[in-house]
C-alpha cells in the first residue's frame, strides 16, 4: 500500500496535491488561472491501494462515465460501492482517506474553505460553529452533477476571458449548495428518486445486453445506480412500465431474433447464448412474446433450420 506522510498540521494543499499523487491528471483547470474551484481530470485507475493525509481544501470526485467498485476509508468508517457514472463522492477538508479497488474515471473538484466560508458570510453562517460540511462515500446529487459538466466543459473549450465570469458563478453556486445539502449542521432532507435517469436506464441496458448469456439478478442492477433491491423494483417499474425481469427477457428475445435473421447458428446454441436454460425454454419463452416458434420466426425471414426438433 502506498502511504503519504503529511504533518496533520500541514495538510496538503490544492496545489501540491498534484505532486503528492501517485497519478497525474489528463486534463486541469490549472494552467487556466481560475478562481474558485479547480478541476482536475483523471483517467480510471486499476488495484489501487493508496493512503492519503488531509487536505486544506473540500474534495468532490464526481464520475461522468464509466463505473468501478471502490474501497474508501475516512473518518473511521470504510464504505465499499459500485461506482457508477453520475455518482459524487465529498471529502470535507481535514480528512485522511483510504483508496483501494478501482477507481472509475472521475473529475476531481477542489473547493478551498475560503469559498465555503465566504458564501455562508453572505446567508448569516459564520465560521467552522455554523458550517461543518460532511463527509459522504456516494450520493446522486443533480445539482453537483450540472455544475460538475458546466465546469468540465469548459475545460475542453478554448480559453476566453468570458470563463471567468462562468467559473466564478458556477463556484459560488457550488459553494451555496454544499451549505444548503451537505452542512453538518443543516437538518439532513432525504432525497426520494422518484425515478431512473434516461442515462441510468441506458447503463442498466448496457449492461443487460453485455451480459444476456448468463443469469442477471436484480441486486446486480440495483448496484448499478446504487439503491436496494426493492427500491431498484419500484424505480425501474416507474421508468420502464415494467418490471426488471420482464425487461431482461425482452432484451434476450431481440437478440434471439437478430440472431435467427442475421446468422445460420442452431437454436441449441442461440438459447444458450441468450441465457435460456436449454433450447425447449427458449421456445416456450420466444412463442410466449412472439406468437411463434423461433424456427417459424426464422422461416418467415428467410432463414431454413434443418433438425430442429420443435413443433412448426
Amino acid at each position: 500500500m502506498s502511504t503519504i506522510h503529511q504533518s496533520a498540521d500541514n495538510p496538503v494543499t490544492i496545489d501540491q496535491i498534484v505532486h503528492v499523487l501517485s497519478h497525474r491528471p489528463t486534463a486541469t483547470t490549472r494552467e487556466r488561472v481560475w478562481s474558485g474551484v479547480t478541476v482536475d481530470m483523471y483517467a480510471p485507475l486499476h488495484d489501487i491501494s493508496e493512503r492519503y493525509p488531509a487536505l486544506d481544501h473540500h474534495l468532490i470526485c464526481y464520475c461522468p462515465s464509466g463505473s468501478a467498485r471502490l474501497v474508501q476509508g475516512r473518518d473511521g468508517q470504510v464504505h465499499e460501492s459500485l461506482i457508477s457514472s453520475g455518482v459524487s463522492m465529498l471529502m470535507p477538508a481535514g480528512y485522511d482517506s483510504l483508496w483501494e479497488g478501482n477507481a472509475s474515471a472521475t473529475a476531481r473538484l477542489r473547493i478551498p474553505t475560503a469559498l465555503i466560508a465566504s458564501a455562508g458570510e453572505q446567508i448569516g453562517r459564520h465560521g467552522t460553529t455554523q458550517i461543518e460540511i460532511r463527509n459522504v462515500f456516494e450520493t446522486r446529487d443533480p445539482v453537483i452533477e450540472h455544475i460538475a459538466q458546466v465546469l468540465m466543459g469548459e475545460l475542453e473549450r478554448k480559453p476566453h476571458p468570458t470563463q471567468t465570469l462562468i467559473v466564478d458563478h458556477m463556484s459560488v453556486a457550488l459553494a451555496a449548495h454544499l451549505i444548503r445539502s451537505y452542512n453538518a449542521f443543516e437538518p439532513v432532507i432525504p432525497q426520494e428518486r422518484s425515478a431512473l435517469s434516461k442515462r441510468e436506464v441506458a447503463q442498466i441496458t448496457e449492461y443487460i445486453e453485455d451480459n444476456l448469456d448468463r443469469s442477471i439478478g436484480l441486486d446486480e442492477l440495483a448496484c448499478i445506480v446504487n439503491v436496494g433491491r426493492f427500491h431498484f423494483t419500484r424505480l425501474f417499474k416507474r421508468s420502464t412500465g415494467m418490471t426488471a425481469i420482464s425487461f431482461v427477457e425482452q432484451c434476450r428475445i431481440r437478440r434471439a431474433q437478430t440472431l435467427l435473421i442475421e446468422t445460420s447458428i442452431a437454436l441449441a446454441e442461440i438459447a444458450l447464448m441468450t441465457g435460456f436454460s436449454d433450447q425447449s425454454h427458449f421456445t416456450r419463452r420466444f412463442h410466449r412474446h412472439t406468437g411463434r416458434t423461433p424456427a417459424a420466426f426464422a422461416r418467415e425471414h428467410g432463414r431454413r433450420r434443418g433438425g430442429s426438433k420443435e413443433p412448426l
